[in-house]
C-alpha cells in the first residue's frame, strides 16, 4: 500500500518540519483548491514550488479547480510529478491528458461522490491513476463515505478487465479502519490528511495504513 500524506493537512506555519515528519513515504498528496469547483481555497504553485526544495518524494497533485487545462502546466513547471484533474470540469478530458502527457507527468482523474464510475470507464486506458474521492473535496476531517467502496471495486474489475496497471487512489476519511475497506475493495493509494498530520506520532499513524 502506498501511503500519501495530504499537505492540506501539515503546518503550514513550519512546512518544512511538517513534511520532514511525514518523509518515510513515497508520496506526498497536494490539493489544490480554487474556492470555485471546490467551496474552499488553498495552494498554488509558488506553494508547490516550494514544497520541491524540501522533499524528493513524488508530488502527487489534485487539482480541484474549475480550469485545470488553464493551469496544469504551471504545477508541473513547479515540480509536481503527477496530475489528476476532475472529470467534472472539463469538456474534452483526451485533449488535457495529451497536453500532459508532453509535459512528462503522470496523469490521474478524479470523480466526485456524486459521480458515477461510467463517467470514466473509456478513459481508463490514457491515464495512470484514478482518484476515488471518499468525501465531498473541499475540506480536509471529513467522515469516510462508503459508497466510495463500491466505486473501488467497479474501477478494480475494469482494470482487470483491461488487463490495465492503472492505479487506484482514494482521498477522504482514511484512517485504519476505513484504509483496511478500501485495500479490500481494490485500491492501492491512501490519501490521509488530519490522520496523520494531527497525530503526534505522524510515523505511527503511517505504518498503521501501510
Amino acid at each position: 500500500m502506498i501511503i500519501a500524506p495530504s499537505v492540506l493537512s501539515a503546518d503550514f506555519g513550519n512546512i518544512k518540519e511538517s513534511i520532514a515528519r511525514v518523509s518515510s513515504t513515497k508520496w506526498l498528496h497536494v490539493d489544490v483548491m480554487d474556492g470555485h469547483f471546490v467551496p474552499n481555497i488553498s495552494i498554488g504553485p509558488v506553494v508547490v514550488k516550494g514544497l520541491r526544495k524540501y522533499t524528493t518524494q513524488i508530488l502527487d497533485t489534485h487539482l480541484m479547480i474549475t480550469d485545470p487545462f488553464k493551469y496544469a502546466e504551471e504545477f508541473v513547471k513547479a515540480g509536481s510529478d503527477r496530475i489528476t484533474f476532475h472529470v467534472e470540469t472539463v469538456l474534452n478530458p483526451i485533449e488535457l491528458i495529451e497536453k500532459l502527457r508532453k509535459l512528462n507527468v503522470k496523469v490521474g482523474i478524479s470523480i466526485k461522490p456524486d459521480t458515477e464510475v461510467s463517467a470514466i470507464t473509456e478513459l481508463l486506458p490514457y491515464v495512470d491513476q484514478i482518484l476515488v474521492m471518499s468525501v465531498e473535496p473541499g475540506f480536509g476531517g471529513q467522515k469516510f463515505m462508503e459508497q466510495a467502496l463500491d466505486k473501488i471495486s467497479k474501477i478494480d474489475q475494469l482494470r482487470e478487465d483491461l488487463d490495465n496497471d492503472i492505479i487506484i487512489v482514494v482521498d477522504g476519511g482514511i484512517n485504519q479502519e476505513t484504509g483496511k475497506l478500501c485495500k479490500k475493495a481494490g485500491a492501492d493509494v491512501l490519501v490521509a490528511g488530519s490522520y496523520i498530520f494531527n497525530s503526534e506520532d505522524a510515523q505511527e499513524r503511517i505504518d498503521s495504513l501501510r
